[in-house]
């Protein structure tokens, strides 16, 4: 490891042990998303009013409706009937995750290619824990919607610190490594500053631990096999590893060498399913 990539991760570890490193807070209308789902007898006019007040959610969450993942045979194009068919938690989930793309923008080029990228990787994984989801578990598919959304969220923090900082923009294999070794530590405090529940909150931190093997499947795992399938037909090192003795598929009756990619349904749901976040 270089001796800016030593002292970058120094100081940021530092950082998060002595609780100084400003976390990113959640865009303003998915906190009221949120708010407003927690809300037991909230109503479908009354979170139709809170998603309403921002018109490119709306627009985002009306496209998922009539997506060929979800649609039925009649089109919806009003946001009450859009959240009438998903359901209030659906909505608010997929609403967060959604809102969340306004983060990942920089004022640098550098940086905004980058949070660009993590954005774009982040939204192929969703789509693929999407599909997971629902055809192999019982878990729901927002959540592992939402969960492969933020498993890369703790790259944020890292990419403002490298605004500041020319040495570690101009060399990417520093700025890298210090994101593939800090990003799980800080992911995990975010969505735990964001309140996010356990099963979520757990993910960054969980989902590269390949030997992992929980009593029951949850959405680690299914993070986990959809970043493994994301690098299928790259030379990802991931790709060369045996995937034979990674508990996640067996859990998820899974065989470690299907290419979801090679299966005509399970490759279109995908092509769909990312599509419909994008």
């Amino acid at each position: 490891m270089s001796k800016l990539a030593e002292k970058v991760q120094e100081e940021l570890i530092q950082a998060i042990d002595n609780d100084e490193l400003v976390l990113p807070t959640l865009p303003e209308v998915a906190l009221k998303v949120r708010e407003a789902a927690e809300d037991p007898d909230i109503s479908i006019p009354a979170l139709s009013k809170v998603i309403g007040n921002d018109a490119a959610l709306t627009a985002r969450i009306i496209k998922v409706v009539n997506s060929p993942l979800l649609r039925t045979n009649r089109e919806i194009t009003d946001l009450q009937m859009a959240i009438s068919r998903l359901g209030i938690n659906y909505t608010s989930n997929l609403a967060t995750g959604l809102a969340m793309e306004q983060m990942f923008q920089a004022t640098s080029d550098v940086v905004d290619r980058k949070m660009r990228e993590v954005w774009n990787k982040s939204t192929e994984i969703a789509g693929i824990c999407h599909v997971l989801c629902r055809q192999f578990t019982r878990l729901m598919p927002d959540q592992a919607t939402l969960a492969g959304l933020v498993h890369q969220i703790g790259v944020l923090p890292i990419l403002t610190y490298a605004e500041d900082s020319n040495a570690l923009l101009s060399d990417s294999i520093s700025l890298n490594h210090v994101i593939e070794r800090i990003h799980p530590i800080i992911g995990d405090k975010i969505l735990r500053a964001w309140d996010f529940p356990e099963q979520i909150a757990r993910i960054p931190s969980q989902f590269l631990d390949f030997k992992r093997n929980s009593d029951k499947i949850d959405y680690v795992d299914i993070v986990q096999v959809a970043t493994l399938q994301s690098y299928l037909g790259s030379e990802h090192p991931y790709t060369q590893m045996d995937w034979s003795g990674i508990p996640a598929f067996a859990k998820l009756g899974l065989e470690p060498n299907l290419d979801m990619h090679a299966d005509e349904d399970l490759s279109a749901a995908m092509e769909a399913a990312m599509s419909m976040l994008q």
